[in-house]
């Protein structure tokens, strides 16, 4: 058989063939007098073997180590360890469908903001927020929290989300405050009022805690993103709320 009648006959194409030539998988077969290959039965054998590997989901080079071993012992192991890494990706996938079928829920009820798809968690914490007044700090704010959502772990994202539903009643007037630094120095009065204000806004269990500048990529490109006066009162807030914090029996 040629290249193409091998191919044909196993159902993968010449250029597969000669891929698996290139990597060693396939040995080249001998060749007739006009330089092209003779395949024979083994060749289509072995072939076939190949292909119903990688249909598996082996890896070629997982396929290179199952052929190796003749007796098929290395061949079980890799196939249990397909088999539980199947299982693992099956387990994601039933979570991201309940996560899914969430979002979907809440699309439909006409709840899911702009800023989604989020979590469930995030999505109750804008909900509590509502409808807040025109306000620039806001959008930050909300696109802040929608980056949190992603790169956190679940576990900490349920913690925070949940830290952060008690704090709709107050939001607006604390936006408010922080809209009006937009144009003002750092060292304005009405700094440390927005500071004040905010911190009795954050609750303790939230665990506000201020980085070093450049030692948290996600704080620096927030504080970055701010006017100086805004940065200053939010720097502000979370020291009076570690210090709070160090206070509470």
């Amino acid at each position: 058989m040629r290249i193409g009648e091998i191919a044909a006959l196993v159902g993968v194409t010449p250029r597969a063939v000669r891929h698996y030539h290139h990597l060693g998988l396939l040995p080249e077969p001998p060749r007739r007098a006009n330089s092209y290959r003779e395949y024979g039965f083994r060749d289509a054998v072995l072939l076939a073997r190949i292909r119903r590997l990688t249909e598996l989901g082996l890896g070629l080079d997982e396929v290179r180590d199952a052929l190796a071993d003749d007796e098929g012992r290395e061949l079980v192991e890799i196939l249990e360890e397909l088999d539980e890494d199947l299982g693992r990706q099956e387990v994601a996938i039933r979570d991201r469908r309940v996560r899914l079928a969430t979002l979907l829920a809440e699309a439909r009820a006409g709840r899911l903001t702009a800023d989604g798809p989020v979590s469930p968690e995030l999505t109750r914490v804008l909900a509590d927020l509502g409808d807040l007044p025109d306000s620039p700090m806001a959008v930050k704010d909300r696109e802040v929290l929608a980056l949190i959502d992603t790169v956190i772990p679940e576990a900490e994202r349920a913690r925070l989300m949940g830290a952060l539903r008690g704090m709709a009643e107050g939001a607006g007037e604390v936006y408010g405050l922080l809209d009006a630094l937009a144009d003002a120095q750092p060292d304005d009065p009405r700094v440390t009022r927005a500071a004040a204000a905010l911190a009795a806004l954050l609750p303790d269990e939230l665990g506000v805690q201020l980085p070093a500048e450049g030692a948290d990529g996600l704080a620096d490109v927030f504080f970055a993103d701010l006017a100086p006066a805004q940065s200053a009162a939010v720097r502000q807030a979370v020291r009076l709320v570690a210090e709070r914090q160090e206070g509470t029996p």
